[in-house]
């Protein structure tokens, strides 16, 4: 059968696999048709024979399973006939002949179609629906490679009619060839006997103490409340400023890079630091790791054997696998169009961002508390995409302050979208007077930090939602920015 051009239902195609508002421009349609897009006929004919003379419905089926619509065919009459098609599969009747005649008749196709003689032509082309599913790979694969070309047709006109802001345009290209590939992955449904295997294979390392379920933070009581950070959860850390957040996130930063259990896959970890630049970041890292006061480093107050030491941790730094991204005001899209691209590169394990009120909003929005939402939704989508933990630093208002009392999840400042899409929240807050706060942990001091004054510090994890509420007692030293664990046991709510 000779192929038709591409129909207005072709264009329709476009823009519901691109979310465009308007279809290619005149001259790049015009190209397009020229060239002529890319399909095969005969396994369109193929796979719609075979849905029609399949009575066990399995082939329509397949179908269904992996999203082909009719807009994945090319010729405008196989995409009528493949929406009859599916019409009768949702009134539960059994296609043949005659009933799809019928039903292309009552939807006003029949002849548009070629009328009768034409299906009948159509189910004597094969004689086994055996080659069915490699029809159906050939129809999807096609259909890809037009709305590539779509796509790229698309960036051009929106290229050359480009007025706002290129880090926004060139987020908007990531994000629509990153789609691409994602229709490309439909996973089929498969036994539930599989993923109960793979379940009970992580349980056995488990039991063994091979492995936590998810990253291992370093500070064991967190651990066992958490069991680490999981794929594709936004982990909240939230305290009032100069609490010490940044210096928490960072030293779990350094615990997962300097994992001896990671040693033989080193965790890959990017950082987003909009507060701090990345050399300020750098130097406050390797002098926490090396017991060094900053202050006094700056002063010039420091014994000379400690240079050798600050030499020896920076150069495990340089070969850790770790990334920072110190640019201010980055908007949530040029956050998850930077993270997108290096994941491509190499495979991410942890996202920190320092911190979630520095991320630029979108202008048109009509409050912050609405903006906040916004990139919070970002954040989580992003988490979600790459598959990985993501650690979001925030910022609590001054309830806790005024009122001398433990921070809460209503404290998040200035959106409650942060709190309803963060699956784990930690709140740090100070201990006050009077709580018993155990320092055994202290005895295991290097000689130069023994007699060291400790700040303690309380983590509390206000929400989890897959796991318990509690909070780990912690120590802050502060002139070397590094938290330690003091007690030996989590508290559980």
């Amino acid at each position: 059968m000779p192929s038709l051009p591409p129909s207005s239902k072709d264009k329709k195609f476009t823009l519901a696999q691109t979310g465009n508002s308007s279809p290619p421009s005149p001259s790049a349609a015009g190209t397009l048709q020229g060239q002529g897009l890319p399909n095969s006929l005969d396994a369109e004919q193929g796979l719609l024979a075979a849905c029609i003379v399949d009575t066990s419905g399995e082939v329509i089926g397949r179908c269904m399973e992996q999203a082909i619509s009719s807009d994945h065919f090319y010729d405008q009459s196989h995409q009528l006939i493949f929406e009859a098609l599916l019409v009768l599969h949702k009134e539960n009747l059994e296609a043949d002949e005659i009933l799809l005649a019928d039903k292309l008749s009552d939807l006003g196709n029949l002849e548009r179609v070629g009328g009768r003689d034409f299906i009948i032509q159509l189910t004597s082309r094969i004689e086994t629906i055996a080659h069915a599913p490699f029809w159906l790979d050939i129809v999807k694969q096609k259909a890809i490679l037009r709305k590539c070309i779509y796509v790229a047709f698309e960036i051009i006109d929106d290229a050359n009619q480009l007025q706002g802001n290129i880090d926004d345009f060139l987020s908007g290209i990531e994000q629509r060839v990153c789609a691409l590939g994602d229709q490309s992955n439909i996973r089929s449904s498969v036994p539930f006997r599989e993923p109960v295997n793979h379940a009970m294979e992580q349980i056995q390392r488990m039991l063994s103490h091979e492995e936590m379920d998810g990253l291992l933070t370093g500070y064991k009581e967190l651990d066992n409340l958490t069991n680490g950070f999981k794929p594709g959860e936004m982990i909240v850390l939230a305290a009032r400023p100069s609490v010490g957040k940044t210096s928490l996130a960072m030293n779990i930063v350094e615990n997962i890079a300097f994992n001896q259990k990671y040693e033989s896959k080193p965790k890959n970890i990017l950082v987003y630091s909009l507060e701090m630049s990345s050399t300020s970041l750098a130097m406050r890292m390797i002098c926490g790791r090396a017991r060094v006061n900053m202050n006094d480093l700056r002063r010039g107050f420091v014994r000379k054997d400690y240079a050798e030491k600050l030499n020896a941790i920076s150069k495990e730094f340089q070969k850790a696998s770790l990334w920072v991204d110190d640019t201010s005001g980055l908007s949530i899209n040029q956050i998850r169009a930077k993270a997108r691209r290096l994941k491509m590169r190499n495979h991410l394990h942890l996202i920190v961002v320092d911190y979630l009120q520095l991320i630029s909003g979108d202008a048109k929005a009509m409050s912050r508390e609405n903006q906040i939402s916004e990139i919070s939704r970002g954040l989580k989508a992003m988490a979600k995409e790459l598959d990985v933990p993501v650690v979001v630093l925030s910022q609590l208002n001054r309830d806790s302050e005024k009122e001398r009392r433990d921070p809460r999840l209503s404290d998040l400042r200035e959106s409650g979208a942060i709190e309803q899409d963060a699956d784990l929240v930690m709140l740090l807050g100070k201990h006050r007077k009077g709580e018993d706060i155990r320092e055994s942990d202290q005895k295991g001091d290097s000689e130069e930090s023994q007699g060291e004054d400790f700040e303690p510090i309380k983590l509390l994890l206000a929400k989890q939602r897959n796991g318990p509420t509690g909070s780990v007692d912690l120590a802050f030293r502060r002139k070397y920015t590094r938290f330690e664990v003091l007690q030996s046991e989590p508290r559980l709510n």
